[in-house]
C-alpha cells in the first residue's frame, strides 16, 4: 500500500484534485484494461465532484458505475445515493445503462439484497469464490464518527471478512454497504474530507494506533493498492 495525503486549501480544491485523480485513473485502466470500474460515495463532497465530472471530457462508453453504500430506500427517494449520482452526473453522460450497476433495495430484506448485489458484483467483473473483485477505484467519505461507507461504529458489519456485500447499522436503519476487504483490493482509494466538523474523526483516523471498532475507517488500507487522501485546510487543522 502507498499512502497519499494533499492538504488543500479549501473544498473546491478538494473536489478540483478529485476530478483529475478519477479522470487520469480511468484513462488509465481503460488504456491497460479497456474498462475503468468506479464505486461511488455518497455525500455532499462526492456530490460536488460528480457535478464538475457531468461538465467533463471522457470515454465514458467504458467506465462502469457501482455504489459503495446505499440507504436502505427505494431509488427514487431523496436519501438514495444512486438517486442523487443520477440527478448530478450519470444522467447527463452517455455511460451505457447496463454498465451502472446501483445496490438493489427492492425486496424489502436487506439480507437478500445484499446477497444479490454479491451475485450482481461477482456477474460484473466475472470472478467466481474465493476470488475478490478489484475496482479502478473506490470513492469514501468520513462522517464525523469515523464511519465511512455504511460502516458504523460498533457493529456487526466491521467483523466480517469472507462477504462482498453487507448489511449496515446506522442507529436501527439498515444499509448495504461493501465490505471494508472488498473496498482493501482496490488499486486505488480514495478519501474526500472537508470541514471542521471532520477535525476529530479525521484525527483518530490517521493516528498512528487506534481502535478500528470505534473509527472504522481505520479498516481501510488498501492490499496492495494506493490511497489518497484528499483534505482541505478546515479538516486537517488536527493534524
Amino acid at each position: 500500500m502507498s499512502v497519499h495525503q494533499s492538504v488543500l486549501a479549501d473544498f473546491a480544491a478538494v473536489v478540483s484534485a478529485a476530478q483529475t485523480l478519477v479522470l487520469e485513473t480511468a484513462s488509465r485502466a481503460i488504456a491497460e484494461r479497456g474498462t475503468f470500474r468506479l464505486a461511488l460515495s455518497g455525500g455532499s463532497t462526492p456530490k460536488a465532484l460528480y457535478e464538475q465530472l457531468a461538465t467533463s471530457e471522457a470515454d465514458w462508453a467504458n467506465w462502469q458505475i457501482f455504489w459503495g453504500d446505499e440507504r436502505y430506500v427505494p431509488n427514487d427517494h431523496p436519501d438514495s445515493n444512486e438517486r442523487m449520482a443520477r440527478q448530478a452526473w450519470l444522467d447527463q453522460v452517455p455511460i451505457p445503462a447496463e454498465q451502472i450497476h446501483p445496490l438493489p433495495t427492492q425486496s424489502a430484506d436487506p439480507w437478500q439484497d445484499a446477497a444479490i448485489a454479491e451475485t450482481d458484483l461477482r456477474r460484473a467483473f466475472q470472478v467466481q469464490e474465493p476470488a475478490w473483485p478489484v475496482f479502478d477505484l473506490v470513492l469514501l467519505g468520513l462522517g464525523d464518527d469515523g464511519h465511512t461507507a455504511s460502516l458504523f461504529p460498533g457493529t456487526a458489519a466491521l467483523e466480517e471478512q469472507s462477504r462482498l456485500v453487507t448489511v449496515g447499522d446506522r442507529g436501527g436503519q439498515p444499509r448495504l454497504t461493501f465490505t471494508a476487504p472488498l473496498i482493501n483490493q482496490a488499486r486505488t482509494v480514495v478519501f474526500l474530507v472537508s470541514g471542521a466538523a471532520k477535525q476529530e474523526a479525521l484525527k483518530r483516523a490517521l493516528a498512528a494506533t487506534g481502535d478500528s471498532q470505534q473509527t472504522p475507517v481505520r479498516l481501510i488500507q488498501p492490499v496492495t493498492g494506493q490511497l489518497y487522501w484528499l483534505l482541505d485546510r478546515d479538516a486537517a487543522v488536527l493534524l
